[in-house]
């Protein structure tokens, strides 16, 4: 019999010992190599004291799996999922079995991080270049990204694009179509304000009466309207402005592309094609353009580049773009996608084929025209004659209808005086139009739907002017034709899977970006109905389980945080800095100090903190870091106080990106404080301050978290991401608020940064579950021992590489930063063949060149057991010896297995086999590696020929079956 009561039993079963990777034994094994007593003196030589929490954060005890899913159903069951006809961009819609088994609740495609190493992310590649090849057809355009993070920051950016690209210099002016989604048009006006651009809204033919750089037309109009804008389009283009045009991607089926009647620029959501609405998101938009703005889209392209065999392969071209790499020089701080969404959407559309989406978009279209014609014979008719799937009345029992729509459980468009709208979608059927009668007329109206379905027919009724009805083919290439049965598409999606390396085969160790276990538990609520079909403009009082949630898990975050508030509205880590950038902008005006424009950065920053502060019209002061890579206090002093008077703010992260806890941390923010600035710590090391210390208790006013590091939301193969932020009390009132629904009382006005009220709300369930199931004690053990398998590694590591900066007592944080610069100048061995030959271990390389050139750095996190980290550790130690054998001329510098790697099947298979070393050496290494084998597809890709011939779309089918 057991010795143990039963509490100690139970607490056996909680969470922390599946989340945490190293058990006891590994634990002491791993002290002991390190010269560590316990995790706690360990966590006592690394953390600086006067920054350590005294107690727990109080946010509760560890709950099992079991428990938190169940508690957590309880509260999904708050929310009423009504049926939705609110429309403004998002509609119910069904997402096939094959997609939401094979892909939304797969981790060989959600736990993939964004494609920087392409030889191991051949499968998502190929998706996300469907992805861009079904945009450009339904829009009609040349080039398209592979997805930005929602409609409403699209839409901004295409404003950025068109200030960048247009020839009208003169014109500071951007002109709305009022016609325009509202959140849309409330998200671009934070931007432009943030810009300093001056903005001119109205009737969308008002534009011909501006000289405007740009102007953004919503095509279906938010109230349905269709109608041909191209003269509006032509009348900017005479004066040199570029034209945005905001389409709803499913319309474009039926309807001319928008790139045919002129448009510059095309933006929208992607979200009907298949992914669920989530209250929000997470949901990819998609964005395209003419190929002479290439060189100014914003996001990711994938391209078409070619291997060391010469065969076709996938690549993010244009890489240098991104901006870790542009900083202060970035135009956009979007850097991050949507590309687990994006994917889902290009296998819908693939699924279904050009003939399926037809009669999806066919079927949405007729019941409209029937409710359209219904409705009009009752003497209630339509103030749009053309239109697509929305309907809006002018009413004037707005009330009563409203009533009968909630007491049949359907939720309508009604934040229009005067209006209702309906927006039907391929969720609609013959009984939801038969209720739709019974709301707009009242019961006894006598309506048949059959009836009316024949009477469209006999009529010829026609409500897409024939000059607008599509024309041109869609979705032509053999991917959108090849896979419509289940067996085919299942087969498909596993093909792809299967060249991806992803979380589900091996550690990825990327210094700060914390690949994290995504544990099962956490992400089964995402699937639940309560959650996923819940419209984010649907009234409060339905939505009171996503309320408490998202009330519950913000004070948690608050806890965790020591702020006193916190914003869930931006859906990435850089919509989080911006957002948190624009809160100390608007406080520094409120105090009448719009001068303070001064953002000091530490050359040891985050690398989108330069490109977020620059989009808030903030000028960037770089200051020094010293040889150990702390920030050099003199020169910040030196630099604070020179520009006193107009110091906006610091941005710095802690821990550092060099890995270490700086000792000085609390004295630079009093001595930002004292010099009228505000302290922005980036949250992106937050998991090396989880229960150990926070940004509030450090001293700081406001960081974002990016939850798909801290809070375990997977990383998606490049989004989706979620970046809170939280604040100090004094910043709390400019956090941002949203048009159609109020966020708080306090912040109401303020405009939005994101396209629904909080962000990508549909995924907060997993962070949710994240901290449920760890408690108090979890979530800090788990930073504890993400210090602990970092020294382990940097330990283990540094017996045969340099590591670059250590800090107090030759400890670091929760990363490391190896330094290949020594063996690059004594071999000629790069850092890039380090990352490619790992590959041929198994692994993904570490984050590379960032934040010094020429090395790697490495988090393990704290999910990885030993037996892990050791796996690692003999890869770069077999890596050294290999690098070794280059050095004494054993092998030379163009015949070696870095410089050839990664290695393939291909290369195997080949009879020519006529290398200065085996095939085993190529390929099998170590023993672990032929127990669990991951072959790349493609050899090492050439990035110079990928910019030079930019090819982004699909290429001929023969291409993937070769």
């Amino acid at each position: 019999m057991s010795t143990q009561t039963l509490s100690q039993l139970e607490q056996t079963q909680n969470f922390i010992r599946r989340h945490i990777g190293p058990n006891s034994e590994q634990t002491k094994a791993m002290l002991e190599e390190i010269g560590a007593d316990s995790v706690d003196a360990l966590i006592d030589e690394i953390v600086p004291a006067n920054i350590r929490l005294a107690d727990l954060p109080n946010i509760g005890d560890s709950k099992t799996e079991v428990k938190a899913l169940s508690d957590l159903k309880a509260v999904a069951s708050l929310n009423v999922v009504n049926q939705s006809n609110i429309g403004l961009g998002y509609y119910p819609t069904h997402t096939p079995g094959v997609i939401l088994r094979n892909v939304l609740e797969n981790p060989g495609w959600y736990t993939a991080y964004t494609p920087y190493q392409p030889e191991i992310a051949q499968g998502r590649l190929e998706s996300l270049l469907n992805y861009q090849q079904m945009c450009l057809d339904l829009t009609g355009l040349d080039l398209a990204s592979a997805s930005l993070l929602d409609e409403g920051t699209a839409a901004a950016e295409a404003m950025a694009l068109a200030k960048r690209v247009s020839k009208n210099k003169k014109s500071n002016l951007f002109f709305i179509a009022d016609s325009v989604y509202p959140q849309t048009i409330d998200v671009v006006k934070q931007r432009a304000d943030m810009f300093g651009f001056d903005l001119v809204m109205g009737p969308a033919e008002d534009v011909v009466n501006h000289n405007v750089f740009g102007a953004l037309l919503q095509y279906p109009t938010a109230s349905g309207e269709v109608s041909d804008i191209t003269p509006l389009i032509e009348a900017v283009h005479s004066n040199k402005g570029i034209v945005a045009v905001a389409a709803d991607i499913m319309s474009l089926v039926l309807l001319k592309a928008p790139g045919d009647l002129g448009a510059d620029v095309v933006i929208g959501s992607s979200q009907r094609f298949g992914v669920p609405m989530g209250y929000g998101g997470p949901h990819a938009a998609f964005f395209t353009t003419s190929d002479k703005y290439k060189r100014s889209l914003p996001g990711r392209i994938i391209g078409v580049s070619k291997d060391t065999r010469g065969k076709d392969a996938l690549r993010m071209a244009m890489q240098t773009r991104e901006q870790h790499i542009r900083r202060e020089k970035a135009n956009s701080n979007i850097c991050t996608a949507q590309v687990l969404l994006a994917n889902m959407a290009a296998f819908y559309a693939i699924y279904h084929g050009p003939k399926g989406l037809k009669i999806i978009a066919e079927r949405i279209h007729r019941f409209t025209d029937i409710l359209c014609l219904g409705t009009a014979q009752k003497g209630l008719t339509a103030i749009h004659a053309n239109y697509f799937d929305t309907l809006t009345f002018s009413v004037s029992n707005k009330d009563e209808i409203v009533a009968r729509s909630l007491t049949n459980g359907v939720n309508l468009r009604t934040d229009v005086d005067g209006q209702v709208s309906v927006s039907l979608d391929e969720t609609t059927t013959r009984e939801a139009v038969s209720v739709l009668f019974d709301i707009l007329l009242g019961e006894g109206h006598g309506l048949d739907v059959d009836t009316l379905d024949a009477a469209i027919i006999d009529c010829g009724h026609s409500s897409i002017p024939a000059t607008l009805v599509r024309e041109s083919a869609i979705l032509t290439h053999p991917v959108f034709n090849s896979y419509h049965s289940e067996t085919e598409m299942l087969r498909y999606i596993k093909k792809l899977e299967n060249k991806d390396l992803a979380l589900n085969h091996s550690m990825i160790s990327l210094g700060s970006c914390t690949m994290k276990l995504n544990a099962t538990a956490q992400m089964i609520p995402v699937s639940w109905p309560e959650f996923a079909n819940m419209h984010p403009f649907a009234p409060i009082d339905q939505a009171q389980g996503y309320k408490h949630m998202i009330d519950e898990l913000g004070d948690w975050l608050v806890e965790l945080t020591g702020y006193d508030n916190i914003s869930m509205q931006p859906n990435s880590g850089a919509q989080g800095e911006y957002a948190g950038l624009i809160a100390i902008h608007k406080y520094h005006q409120s105090r009448g100090d719009s001068h303070r424009n001064i953002c000091l950065i530490p050359s040891s920053a985050h690398g989108t903190n330069p490109a977020s502060a620059q989009m808030v019209g903030m000028k960037i002061v770089v200051t020094a870091c010293d040889k150990d890579g702390n920030v050099d206090m003199a020169d910040l002093k030196a630099k604070a106080e020179e520009h006193s008077e107009n110091l906006a703010c610091i941005m710095i992260t802690y821990p550092s990106t060099h890995g270490i806890y700086e000792e000085t941390i609390a004295e630079i923010c009093e001595l930002i404080h004292a010099n009228g600035g505000q302290v922005y710590l980036d949250g992106a090391n937050m998991n090396a301050q989880v229960g150990i210390t926070s940004p509030g208790y450090i001293g700081a006013d406001v960081s974002h978290l990016n939850l798909h590091k801290t809070f375990a939301i997977p990383h998606g193969g490049g989004g989706p991401g979620m970046g809170p932020i939280g604040v100090k009390a004094h910043l709390a009132p400019f956090l941002p608020d949203h048009t159609l629904v109020t966020v708080d009382d306090t912040t109401k006005g303020n405009g939005a940064v994101s396209a629904a009220p909080f962000g990508s709300a549909g995924i907060l369930c997993i962070s949710y579950m994240y901290i449920a199931m760890l408690g108090k004690q979890g979530v800090t053990d788990s930073t504890k021992y993400a210090i602990t398998n970092a020294n382990y590694l940097t330990h283990k590591l540094s017996q045969h590489f340099p590591i670059l900066y250590t800090g107090k007592n030759g400890r670091v944080a929760h990363e490391c930063i190896v330094d290949l610069r020594p063996l690059k100048e004594a071999s000629g061995i790069t850092e890039m063949d380090v990352a490619k030959r790992l590959m041929d271990y198994g692994f993904h390389s570490p984050t590379m060149s960032f934040p010094v050139a020429g090395t790697l750095m490495i988090e393990p996190t704290e999910s990885e057991a030993k037996v892990e980290l050791d796996r690692f550790v003999e890869a770069m130690t077999c890596i050294r010896n290999e690098i070794r054998k280059v050095e004494q001329g054993e092998w030379t510098l163009e015949d070696n297995p870095l410089h050839n790697a990664p290695h393939t099947l291909a290369d195997i298979t080949d009879n020519n086999w006529d290398r200065g070393y085996t095939i085993q050496e190529a390929v099998f290494p170590v023993a672990a590696v032929a127990a669990n084998k991951f072959w790349p597809t493609v050899n090492r890709i050439d990035d110079v020929f990928g910019d030079r011939n930019l090819i982004c779309s699909c290429p001929a089918i023969s291409t993937y079956e070769d």
